[in-house]
């Protein structure tokens, strides 16, 4: 057939291939009845759509075999084409002017090929096929029903969370999956489910919609990724003990030597010069000549493979003399392999304590030495050592007293401490110095144990002259405070902090209450605040006592005809007055009613001057806008070689001046439907035609507004959609253009804006291959939100529809208006 001319067009009607006339940009003119069997009735949609799944390879191939043909050179082999049903299609292109004709030979599918049963079944992901329509579940295997607590025939069945990992919300699939092109990738989703056994796991699904004979099918594999995270986490924990111990981890195999050392794994850190921490790092040369006995045993037992444990002493280069423990653990792998883990722990920190504790004795000796409590020690032999306060409480040196009796420091009294028995007890007592001054001093002696068997007595004095002394100032300091409290123009209350009485207050907090102190003592904080406030105050005091800091809160207080303000802070005060002291809460509060309403008064005054200043802003702007579209429209009438682009550049002033206008007066977000009225009739002004409106929605036209930061481009986008429906337009009578419909839908779930004008889109039109530009479709498209805003131009009977769907956050409620409660 190909070796001839082409057959007459009678002659196709009746071969049993399928054969397609096509134009001169390769769209179908008529299709033989072979090729309405294969592609459909409308074997000229059929064939759009077959070159729309096949993608770039069937539109390479066309392009290359009619230019082939037309220059005379041999026509590349047609790709493969493999169709829904399993078959495969094998295209040849032949010349006939003025058109082209193609003929597809079809194969059998491959009966071979196994049905889907049996791959579900085989396969231990789990996996799934359904309706993308409807959301019936086709296939499911084992593994995906042991997800669910039942079997479901459903994807409604499914948890949320599981429908939402497999790409379904509210009855449809998700507007990614839907908008999913052939030749892009499978669309991946995760999350963490809880299946039907209780157990946690991590799930990833890969989703793709597969579309055939008018069917959309929703297919999905799930994979469990929770073994992949626990892995990942043992790792960041292994990585984390090994840093916080400093210890190097490496693994050894006898018949491969070192395989892998931890790569963060070092006994030795020293900054960037830090060593080789694996145990190969360390060398025979650094090992000290006393434990090269230990080294050897280390490596005989890493040969054998036996479990020893070695400590040993290195000289590093840049460290110095090091001490290493290294631990040899052998074990077996799951593949029955042999291995062995190493691993080595720096120990100098342990010598270097013991070292430490031989000093220990003299460091306790230097700290009691410079305590202000006086310390005598006595042993057998009498007085051993005295720290430089009892030296100086007893005036005298240790040459003085050593080697003699604890009673060389008492009075000449028999039942004294230092000549009784010594006990556990706190004792008080009156004392003489080697100068003769006598003074009381209180005082517990211990015995304890040395390491010759005998006992040593420790005795601690307090010279009670000086506490005396501070007691007295501190009973100054507190007389005089209580004087403060008195005379502060502040109110001040202590209540007890398990009933919260008043036991204590000023004159300050009885002038609050309207009371006198009498009558409020004894009384709870509703006698402060009254029976209104009294509730949450106590609710406050006892969140004070719980937080053991600051509590701050302002309190509304009726007094007379006014009502006055009062800021409160409340503190807890443990053990204030000593270990046996009650607790006690402190509650100081300040009448600040006239700051508070200063300060009120000044807020209103920045926020009346900023709402008057943005007023004067947005009016400004605007006129400046109408300035420069009105200087436009000029250069225009001047030049009318540049009249249509300045024409489209004055709407879109137009379109932001108006946005400009309506802020004017305005607080808050701008009402999207004052925004669609003042931009339709821009548009109407500036095209000189009438375009027709309509709104459905009621109370919520009303409802939806436009973010400050949407309104510009969302007004910019109506005005360049509107004008380009104008523009192209076409009436019956090749006027100036059909009637142009404008409809603004708004509902709960957000607004529709809907273009009708009458007139043909190009044949294979998209709208996704329009470029963002500078006017028409393309600014449209570069300046709507891409996952709030949608776009979309279709054909319907004789009239172009273009549909702009607008969600939050692109539009948002009115805060004016109270929300409904349906």
């Amino acid at each position: 057939m190909f070796g001839s001319p082409p057959p007459p067009p009678a002659l196709l009607e009746l071969i049993g291939d399928p054969v397609l006339t096509l134009r001169a940009d390769l769209t179908a003119l008529r299709a033989n009845p072979a090729a309405r069997e294969w592609l459909g009735s409308d074997a000229t949609d059929g064939w759009r759509l077959l070159r729309q799944a096949a993608g770039s390879r069937l539109e390479t191939w066309l392009r290359d075999a009619s230019h082939a043909v037309e220059t005379g050179r041999p026509v590349p082999p047609a790709p493969p084409l493999k169709l829904a049903d399993g078959r495969r299609a094998t295209l040849h292109l032949l010349r006939e002017r003025p058109n082209w004709l193609l003929h597809v030979r079809l194969s059998a599918a491959d009966i071979a090929e196994p049905p889907l049963r049996e791959w579900l079944a085989l396969s231990p992901l789990p996996q799934l096929m359904a309706d993308a329509a409807s959301g019936a579940l086709l296939r499911l295997n084992t593994g995906f029903e042991q997800l669910c607590a039942a079997a479901p025939r459903h994807l409604n069945d499914l948890p949320d969370l599981l429908q939402a990992l497999l790409g379904w919300n509210r009855g449809a699939p998700l507007p990614a999956l839907a908008a999913q092109r052939a030749a892009d990738g499978p669309l991946i989703t995760e999350a963490e489910f809880v299946d039907a056994q209780g157990q946690h796991r991590w799930l990833q699904a890969r989703l793709r919609l597969w579309r055939q004979d008018g069917r959309t099918l929703l297919l999905a594999v799930l994979e469990d990724q929770s073994l992949l995270h626990e892995r990942d986490l043992a790792h960041q924990q292994l990585d984390a003990l090994m840093d916080t111990a400093a210890v190097g981890l490496a693994t050894f195999q006898p018949e491969g030597g070192w395989l892998k050392a931890h790569r963060k794994g070092t006994p030795f850190k020293n900054g960037a010069k830090a060593v080789v921490g694996s145990l190969q790092g360390i060398s025979r040369d650094i090992v000290e000549p006393g434990s090269l006995a230990e080294f050897e045993r280390l490596q005989r037992a890493l040969k054998k493979g036996d479990l020893a444990e070695v400590r040993y002493a290195v000289r590093h280069p840049e460290l110095g003399r090091r001490w290493l423990l290294t631990r040899v653990a052998p074990g077996i792998l799951a593949g029955g392999r042999r291995t062995t883990s190493v691993v080595t722990l720096d120990v100098t920190a342990q010598a270097q304590a013991e070292n430490a504790l031989l000093l220990r004795a003299e460091s306790e000796r230097a700290v009691l030495d410079s305590v202000l409590v006086g310390i005598v020690t006595v042993g057998p032999d009498g007085i051993e050592w005295m720290n430089r306060s009892a030296r100086r409480m007893f005036g005298c040196e240790l040459a003085d007293v050593l080697g003699q009796p604890m009673g060389v420091l008492a009075p000449e009294d028999d039942e004294h401490a230092f000549h009784a028995e010594p006990g556990s007890d706190v004792f008080e007592c009156r004392l003489r110095g080697r100068d003769g001054r006598e003074f009381w001093v209180i005082g517990n002696a211990v015995q304890t144990p040395r390491d010759d068997g005998s006992q040593q007595l420790t005795y601690a004095l307090l010279d009670i002259d000086r506490r005396r002394h501070a007691e007295a100032q501190s009973r100054l300091a507190q007389a005089s405070l209580a004087r403060i409290i008195e005379g502060a123009p502040m109110a001040i209350t202590l209540h007890e902090a398990q009933t919260l009485r008043i036991v204590k207050l000023n004159q300050a907090a009885a002038a609050m209450a309207g009371q006198t102190e009498a009558e409020l003592l004894g009384h709870g904080p509703e006698a402060l605040f009254g029976n209104a406030q009294g509730g949450r105050v106590a609710n406050d005091m006892r969140e004070a006592l719980a937080s053991q800091s600051v509590v701050q809160r302002e309190y509304q207080v009726t007094s007379g005809p006014g009502t006055r303000m009062w800021d409160t802070r409340l503190l807890h005060l443990a053990g204030v007055g000593g270990d046996d002291a009650p607790e006690l809460l402190l509650l100081v509060a300040s009448d600040v009613t006239e700051h508070r309403a200063a300060e009120a008064a000044r807020l209103q005054a920045a926020i009346a001057q900023r709402e008057l200043l943005v007023r004067e802003v947005h009016h400004r702007i605007k006129n400046n806008l109408q300035g420069v579209a009105g200087l436009l429209q000029q250069i225009a009438a001047r030049r009318p070689e540049v009249a249509p682009v300045l024409k489209d550049a004055v709407g879109q002033v137009q379109a932001i001046a108006q946005v400009y206008g309506l802020q004017v007066g305005a607080s808050g977000p701008l009402v999207l439907k004052r925004v669609f009225d003042a931009i339709v009739g821009s548009v109407q002004r500036a095209q000189g035609r009438v375009v027709t409106t309509t709104a459905e929605g009621g109370a919520l036209l009303e409802d939806w507004c436009l973010p400050e930061a949407e309104a510009i481009p969302i007004a910019l986008s109506l005005n360049e959609l509107l004008g380009n429906a104008l523009r192209h337009g076409n009436g019956g009578d090749g006027g100036e253009g059909g009637q142009v419909r404008c409809q603004l839908i708004c509902d709960a779930g957000g607004v529709t804006v809907e273009i009708a004008n009458a007139g043909r889109l190009p044949d294979g039109f998209l709208l996704q291959n329009i470029r963002s530009g500078v006017s028409g479709l393309g600014l449209v498209r570069a300046l709507l939100p891409r996952r709030s805003a949608i776009l979309s131009l279709e054909q319907q009977d004789d009239d172009v529809v273009c549909r702009l769907e607008l969600l939050p956050p692109s539009v948002v409620h009115n805060p004016a208006i109270k929300p409904s409660s349906g």
